[in-house]
């Protein structure tokens, strides 16, 4: 369990010496327990304290590693129940499952088909993260042929799902550079599971029904050497999946319940493409670290990956694209020149619709610390001398022969102090920016 700040200060040096940064060792104490320090922040603790507060000071959910290179994937070390509280930090793993019993050009046609879902949303690359390999024909053999092909006809991290030790121990020999994580160990098997896995360096799934059965059998795991562990809850219904994820990550961050503090995997592989997206995106939402999936269809994978990346952004922190021109097409020396703020969705947003348009044109996004327009204008960060200061900076007048100026028609009311500002002319855009393509056809 936790230690409180009174507790972890009886272990500490008490010489106040504030090399650590704090004023004193119970300001230190209280920020460790609150995990607002690390205990490497104090150099003159001593090595068993050290041993003693290492539980304080770790993470309440574990991290956990899998894949290797650039598809290696990290989840858990999440510290807050609500991204609000402050952010959540690594992203759930969107896995599509293979099962073992395709082999040949179907099973070749799959993974063509899993590797192609990766899109491009508001500037950021975003794609599955994984393969799910699934035990279905329960052949050791079989399974094992499929995990090793589909390695070498995917780059992503791999998943291995089966129910019998020996095949896992089969299959996981297959790819020994790759650290796949495999499961499932569950009460019954979780020392022959936790051998293999300890024997091949990779993560195990630890499988149960409830959560006093998943605190069991992690803390049997652990006893046997494996400490990266992810758990799945052995449930069909989603409101009891939903509920038991919730309930797991309470306990794990509020009560520093270590054996449940460990990430989770989910599946939403039964129904239409489009039931399976819906159960992911809620499944994601509730803490759920990987969520397998059955689907490759685009239309129900973008949404489940656009949902996770909306909800690991930093809500503090807008997602923000450079402040510069932009160039849309090949514009010439009489090309309309456009104003814009560097919040990513509205500049991805305006491009868009002056690409439609087939104008040739150039984008002045400003730095407005990634505010929408209306919103940075209310803050006083999209003003005259804003404008003034990038039309310079970026040396517009050398790049057309006219001085005309494209704003949004949304700040209209501040065409008056630009044109005062800049000796530019102003001309008042649309309000919205899917009538670009008509103003820029027949005003500019």
């Amino acid at each position: 369990m936790a230690l409180t700040g009174l507790q972890i200060f009886k272990m500490l040096p008490k010489s106040n010496c504030k090399k650590c940064g704090k004023p004193t060792c119970l300001a230190f104490a209280m920020a460790l327990a609150q995990k607002k320090a690390n205990l490497d922040e104090c150099p003159t603790v001593s090595d068993e304290a050290r041993t003693a507060l290492a539980e304080a000071s770790s993470p309440p959910i574990r991290m956990v590693k899998f894949g290797t290179g650039d598809s290696q994937v990290q989840i858990g070390q999440e510290t807050v129940m609500f991204r609000h509280d402050e952010k959540f930090y690594n992203p759930t793993v969107i896995a599509v499952n293979v099962s073992d019993s395709l082999t040949g050009d179907a099973l070749k046609s799959r993974l063509e088909q899993i590797n192609e879902l990766q899109f491009e949303r508001v500037g950021t690359h975003i794609q599955v993260n994984a393969v799910a390999v699934v035990n279905d024909s329960g052949s050791a053999d079989s399974f094992a042929a499929c995990v090793e092909a589909v390695s070498q006809g995917s780059s992503l991290a791999m998943i291995l799902l089966s129910e019998s030790a020996d095949a896992l121990s089969a299959a996981t020999a297959k790819v020994a550079g790759v650290t796949p994580l495999i499961g499932y160990a569950t009460a019954d098997s979780a020392e022959a599971v936790a051998k293999v896995a300890k024997e091949n360096k990779c993560p195990v799934i630890a499988a149960g029904a409830d959560l006093e059965t998943l605190a069991d059998l992690t803390e049997k795991i652990k006893a046997a050497g494996v400490e990266d562990i992810v758990m799945a809850i052995q449930k069909t219904a989603l409101k009891d999946q939903l509920h038991t994820l919730s309930e797991a990550r309470a306990l794990a961050l509020k009560k520093t319940f270590r054996p449940l503090g460990y990430p989770t995997i989910s599946l939403a592989v039964q129904g239409s493409p489009d039931e399976q997206a819906a159960e992911a995106i809620s499944l994601l939402c509730k803490y759920s670290s990987v969520v397998v999936i059955e689907t490759a269809e685009k239309y129900a994978v973008l949404p489940i990956l656009t949902a996770i990346m909306n909800i690991y952004t930093d809500p503090q922190k807008p997602v923000q694209v450079e402040a510069k021109i932009y160039p849309i097409g090949e514009p010439g020396d009489d090309a309309p020149v456009l104003l814009t703020t560097n919040f990513s969705l509205t500049y991805y947003t305006v491009e868009s619709d002056v690409e439609a348009s087939r104008v040739p044109s150039y984008i002045m996004v400003v730095d407005t610390e990634g505010t929408s327009v209306l919103t940075a204008y209310s803050g006083d960060k999209l003003n005259e001398k804003v404008v003034g200061e990038a039309l310079k900076k970026h040396n517009v007048a050398d790049l057309v022969k006219h001085k005309k100026l494209v704003i949004p028609g949304y700040v209209a009311v501040m065409s008056g102090k630009v044109e005062e500002e800049t000796g530019w002319e102003v001309i008042v855009g649309p309000r919205e920016s899917s009538m670009l393509p008509k103003f820029l056809q027949e005003a500019v």
